[in-house]
């Protein structure tokens, strides 16, 4: 039987050319649900969320505000559309946490968390500042709902969010969950970032609010 050779060739330089697939590991991709409780955010009609290319870290924000810093100034409107400033807070300990959106599973856990424990924080003469993206009219619905005792300041575009620093989770595309504590003074005390476990902090927060 006769054999065929190809000289100068191999078999392998007959194949096209493949453009090679890539598989990421199940934990960087999120399943199709309704809500994430992880990440407070409503998630729907998706099987999974494409992971950015590296040169999208630039749109992650870098942490501003440390402990011992005095942090920026804002003036927000709070759940009933009334101006509220950071400096009115001065003279007593506030915790300003931020989170992602208001009647989201991990958000509505968080606001309720201070709510049971806002007597506490009372008694240790504190305030309580929840902040996020969503307007007045949501925060006052999220209050009202849940029996929130403490304000809700509606930060419209992120602009304080941003000018705090605060940091963005899941590879920058969704809001942060973090919480500050300022003494009477407004300077930080303690910075909380709680994106997974929104209510263990509550205790943390509040053993330093204790000592102060």
């Amino acid at each position: 039987m006769a054999s065929l050779s190809l000289p100068n060739h191999t078999f392998t330089s007959l194949l096209p050319t493949q453009t090679p697939r890539h598989y990421y590991p199940s934990s960087q991709i999120v399943s199709k649900s309704s809500h994430s409780q992880f990440y407070g955010l409503k998630l729907s009609n998706s099987t999974s969320l494409p992971i950015p290319s590296s040169s999208s870290g630039r749109n992650f924000i870098c942490a501003k505000v440390d402990k011992g810093k005095v942090p920026p100034n804002f003036n927000l409107k709070d759940q009933d559309g009334k101006s509220v400033n950071l400096s009115k807070f001065k003279g007593k300990p506030v915790v300003v946490y931020f989170y992602p959106a208001d009647e989201t599973p991990g958000c509505t856990k968080q606001a309720c968390a201070f709510r049971d424990s806002y007597e506490k924080f009372k008694k240790a003469g504190a305030q309580v500042v929840g902040i996020s993206g969503d307007d007045s009219e949501s925060h006052k619905a999220f209050a009202k709902k849940y029996k929130l005792p403490f304000t809700l300041l509606s930060d419209e575009g992120n602009k304080v969010r941003k000018e705090w620093g605060v940091p963005s989770d899941l590879f920058g595309t969704l809001p942060g969950r973090q919480t500050y504590v300022l003494d009477k003074n407004g300077v930080v005390q303690l910075i909380y970032n709680n994106q997974f476990q929104p209510e263990k902090h509550i205790d943390e927060t509040l053993k330093l609010l204790q000592s102060l």
